[in-house]
């Protein structure tokens, strides 16, 4: 077994419940931990499923988990004794219960369990509750509903023609659990697992697993799946699921029946594991945090609940309103009943739409009458896949207004995030267009659906379609016709309002969970930031932003653009939209800025007399250079032109206007200015490696990670335990992932990623500094900063775009630049900065993230320059 000390292992003989004796194979560090003089905190009780063995657990043996591990292999499988029984789910409950008895294993006890193993160590748990302090599930199943049908792969693997073929008489089934990991395990680790296994009598074990699966009703083993599945409903200790979703056998329909039934359980999933998620991801990792969080060590137990997400408490509270208050105090005032509160351009017919305030409040309480007469309850979670508009805009706010939880996935993250998140999100229901329909029938996305056009019925039966928000507004507002009031009460302040994805632009999206109080003091701080109001509308050119607008009283359109590609929104369909309001508010995204004034000579007369008539201008996402603001005050010569920082977790956190850019004059980074109202920033301080310290400082000056908190802090991230906590790992704050400083005025400047800061030997470079002094460089349109080698001595590579051989949304394998623009460079950041570069490529366009079209994907350029300076072979970008 590689990677397991000798000394873990042993065997001891033990009464079975036959009543004969029985030789089992475990590991236990109880002894090591003697050897080190360590007291232990409690036992962790791991137990395997089909068809591994112990080994799965020897990641648990760690310096940062000081509890005892005893892993067992059950008997008939790994190097236990095959005794030749057929042993039942109860059977295997029994005999666990009877080792640990000839053990003397008493509390505190944490179950830890893994496939079948999370079965038979929930039913120990329950049988041994008194010892019981907590339990660990990671990809299992403790119910399988009888109207259900198993997954495809258990189908297969539980049919007669197959099971025993599969699983004994060959060893199919063993070598199939272990391809599923990507990448493939080592081979010294798949030869660990195939090691018990070798020989037909040896795998006897893995078939009678298989044919245990309790998936009929006069199955011999239902009965205790049925009390299993119902007793843990009742043991109120702590809980962690972890999970890797992409299993073809315990998927996450397992784990959302796990969350049901124990609803207090800490999740997260591992997005790219499967069902080997111990060997896909750092689950000893997790468990380690999760122990030390939730109990303590030995030394010091935990006596109270952890306080790491307070985060509001530390900061002035926001305004108390509920969430789309404004619509109603709208429409009830004569000055602005009639005129529009949202404006739909380019419909089908090519007509522009004006809903006012008046109808957008009957549509919202009418939506919100029929959701409820159809059976959406206060908590369900609703996946919205809706072109933004009237209808998002109503059935959005029909949500608020009655508690469910609105789930906002938007397309922007392309279809595999958008997957990832629907999927990972477990929603209730899944309201679409029809596009957006068919993607869930086919992708197989969970949730009761709806749409919101009233479909032919030989659509809504292919699609599972059970109504429309069309047919439920009317049957809403039929209710509310006949007298019956909206039944239902404004939702808690601290009840779960929205689930909000992330970018993705560091990885996969992430859902920020978000409170009615924190999402409404989130609305609160961009009112203020950006000073909307019914007068002033709101031009939204990143689509989720018209979101916003009811919750702030603003007139919102969208302009006439691919919401999936923002960065291409042209200047004649912004002054389209501008022309739609007035004098408008102008939100676009970073990316979207170039475009803008490259198209700018498009523009008819109309055009620029509209563009001339925005109030404000301001674009978030990413840090905006003050040249571009500058160029953009050609095209909005009146316009307040403002850049807020901030992120899908706290929006906004910082804002500055093109005169306090120019004011702050050069520096290290970005000038984002100074925090909004309710809004404190700090620094954590980073060792000459890059990694955060203990140390919080205001200072101006020090570089490390930006901290923030506020009332609009998100409540969590959706089933990312791990995630969470380590943005909350300084007490009271959020850690937000990205590097900067304060200046001695108190504004923020913002230099990258925390995870891009450039370790060399010459000391801590920001990415932004690199690529900052190398966009001074004429025909550089872009750059992005990259480093090979390991911290501490890592070389610097910059890759850039040139304005002569850039191509929207075309990334490709970069190419030595030419000798006389690498000397340009290379100069312009050694005389900024100090950082001496050690190759200049260039690219068509460098990888950004999907949605906002502007966070440069660093670390893509990282791995591409090792392999391409280390001579191999790499991928294109």
């Amino acid at each position: 077994m590689p990677g397991v000390d000798p000394r873990l292992s042993r065997t001891l003989q033990v009464r079975d419940h036959s009543g004969e004796q029985r030789r089992w194979h475990l590991l236990d560090s109880g002894p090591l931990l003697a050897e080190r003089g360590i007291t232990p905190r409690g036992t962790l009780l791991a137990v395997h499923g089909n068809p591994t063995y112990s080994f799965l657990f020897r990641s648990l043996v760690r310096a940062d988990i000081p509890w005892r591990l005893i892993a067992v292999d059950q008997l008939e499988m790994g190097w236990s004794e095959r005794t030749g029984l057929k042993r039942r789910y109860q059977d295997r409950i029994t005999d666990l219960s009877l080792l640990t008895d000839a053990l003397s294993l008493r509390g505190p006890v944490v179950t830890v369990g893994h496939d079948w193993g999370g079965l038979i160590s929930a039913g120990w748990a329950l049988d041994n509750r008194h010892d019981v302090i907590g339990m660990i599930l990671t990809n299992t199943g403790v119910h399988q509903k009888l109207e259900e049908a198993l997954p495809k792969a258990l189908q297969l693997a539980t049919a007669p023609w197959f099971r025993t073929p599969s699983t004994s008489v060959t060893d199919t089934f063993l070598r199939t659990t272990l391809a599923l990991s990507k990448p493939a395990l080592p081979r010294e680790v798949q030869d660990a697992y195939l090691a018990p296994y070798r020989g037909r009598t040896r795998r006897l074990g893995i078939d009678q697993f298989v044919a245990d699966i309790p998936a009929a009703e006069h199955h011999p083993s239902r009965p205790t799946l049925e009390r299993v599945a119902a007793g843990i409903q009742e043991l109120k200790v702590p809980t962690l699921f972890a999970w890797g979703p992409k299993d073809i056998t315990f998927n996450d329909r397992f784990l959302r029946d796990l969350i049901q039934r124990v609803p207090h359980a800490d999740v997260h999933r591992f997005e790219k594991a499967s069902h080997l998620v111990w060997e896909d991801a750092d689950v000893a990792g997790l468990v380690a945090e999760w122990l030390e969080t939730t109990f303590g060590t030995a030394e010091e137990p935990r006596t109270e609940a952890p306080a790491w997400r307070a985060v509001s408490s530390y900061a002035e509270a926001a305004p108390e309103r509920h969430i789309g208050a404004p619509i109603a105090e709208l429409a009830g005032d004569p000055r602005h009943a009639h005129r529009p509160a949202v404006v739909e351009l380019g419909g089908e017919d090519g007509e522009t739409r004006e809903i006012s305030w008046s109808l957008l409040n009957r549509r919202v309480d009418d939506i919100a009458a029929g959701l409820l007469g159809h059976g959406v309850r206060p908590g369900d979670r609703v996946s919205l896949l809706i072109t933004p508009g009237a209808d998002l805009t109503g059935v959005l706010y029909a949500c608020f207004r009655i508690g469910a939880v609105a789930v906002v996935a938007d397309a922007g993250l392309g279809l595999p995030g958008l997957t990832r998140a629907t999927i990972g999100s477990h929603p209730d229901w899944f309201i679409g267009i029809k596009k957006a329909l068919v993607g869930a029938r086919a992708l197989g996305w969970p949730g009761r659906r709806l749409s919101v056009e009233q479909l032919p019925t030989v659509d809504r039966v292919a699609l599972g379609v059970e109504t429309s928000i069309a047919e439920l507004a009317r049957s809403g507002s039929l209710q509310r016709e006949l007298g019956a009031p909206l039944d239902a009460a404004w939702p808690s302040p601290d009840a779960d309002a929205a689930i909000l994805f992330t970018s993705g632009s560091t990885g996969p999206a992430k859902g920020a969970v978000l409170t009615h109080r924190q999402l409404g003091a989130m609305f609160a701080a961009v009112g203020d930031t950006l000073d909307l109001a019914p007068e002033r509308g709101l031009v939204a050119g990143f689509a989720t932003f018209a979101l916003l607008g009811p919750a702030l009283g603003a007139p919102t359109v969208v302009p006439d653009m691919d919401i999936t590609r923002p960065g291409e929104l042209t200047a004649p369909a912004l002054a389209a939209a501008i022309d739609a309001l007035g004098e408008p508010a102008v939100f676009t995204a970073p990316a979207a800025l170039r475009n803008i004034l490259g198209t700018a000579d498009q523009l008819d007369e109309n055009g620029r007399a509209a563009m001339a008539r925005a109030a404000s201008f301001f674009s978030a996402g990413a840090p905006i250079p003050a040249h571009l603001l500058r160029e953009l005050r050609d095209l909005m010569p009146n316009a307040r032109a403002l850049t807020p920082y901030g992120m899908t977790e706290i929006l906004a956190v910082a804002a500055i206007d093109l005169e306090g850019i120019e004011a702050a004059g050069e520096g290290a980074g970005v000038c984002v200015g100074r925090p909004v109202p309710r809004v404190e920033i700090a620094i954590a301080v980073m060792d000459e490696l890059g990694r955060t310290t203990g140390e919080v400082t205001t200072e101006p000056g020090a570089t490390g990670e930006i901290l923030v908190r506020g009332p609009h802090v998100r409540d969590r991230y959706l089933m990312l335990w791990r995630t969470t906590h380590t943005s909350m790992r300084f007490t009271g704050w959020h850690a937000t992932g990205d590097v900067g400083h304060l200046d001695a005025e108190g504004r923020l400047w913002v230099e990258g990623r925390a995870d891009h800061v450039l370790a060399t030997a010459d000391g801590l470079f920001t990415p932004v500094q690199v690529e900052d002094a190398a966009e001074t460089v004429p025909t550089v349109r872009r750059a992005g900063a990259a480093v090979v080698g390991p911290r501490g001595t890592q070389q610097v590579v910059v890759i850039l775009e040139t304005e002569d051989g850039y191509r929207p949304g075309k990334a490709g394998r970069p190419h030595p630049a030419e000798p006389s623009l690498q000397e340009a460079v290379r100069r312009a950041v050694r005389e900024r900065s100090g950082v001496e570069v050690v190759a200049v490529f260039t690219t068509r366009a460098l990888p950004t993230d999907i949605r906002h079209n502007s966070k440069i994907d660093r670390a893509a350029l990282s791995r591409w320059s090792e392999q391409t300076l280390q001579g191999e072979k790499a991928d294109a970008l």
